[in-house]
């Protein structure tokens, strides 16, 4: 049985970037990943080919109701229906991950006592779960610029690839 550690809820932007990179498959070890209704809705526009991938254990999850606490982060964090729906659904199933490159879903995230992983954290799990080569990360970081929709300081990438170069040399 899967424990609620491995158990993850979506935001759209991670599905949506991991499908642009081709990349879907780094969230595999995942027991389930759960998607509410309002991210479903909001892949569906934006990328559909996402939520049939065969690789990952999407469950979508229909009319997930706010939290009391997720309203009040939802004013004070401005956030989108989406992220609502998505911070709600941890708390009422107890998952204590939230995959999103939201900033501010990450902030209100971390105000709820729940981990956040965006799309960078997610590839660099990946080589660390040896789902994908270190040299296979690299190339996908590299291509975040010209193949998603991922808004990111070139710096910031080009450190998290540096990163990534340094941890695989030090494994060889």
């Amino acid at each position: 049985m899967a424990t609620t550690k491995n158990l993850v809820v979506a935001d759209a932007g991670v599905l949506i970037h991991l499908d642009e990179l081709g990349a879907l498959d780094v969230l595999s070890d995942y027991a389930a990943v759960f998607v509410p209704d309002a991210v479903w809705s909001e892949v569906l526009r934006h990328r559909p080919q996402a939520l049939q991938n065969k690789s990952i254990h999407l469950v979508y999850v229909s009319a997930v109701a706010y939290s009391p606490k997720v309203n009040a982060m939802a004013k004070i964090f401005t956030l989108h229906h989406g992220e609502c729906e998505a911070l709600s659904l941890c708390l009422d199933r107890e998952i204590e991950t939230l995959l999103t490159d939201d900033t501010a879903a990450r902030l209100a995230a971390n105000n709820l006592n729940l981990k956040a992983h965006g799309t960078l954290g997610l590839l660099i799990r990946a080589v660390r779960q040896q789902l994908r080569s270190a040299d296979d990360i690299v190339q996908l970081l590299a291509a975040i610029p010209q193949q998603t929709s991922l808004h990111i300081r070139p710096q910031l990438l080009n450190n998290v690839i540096e990163q990534v170069k340094e941890e695989w040399r030090d494994k060889q």
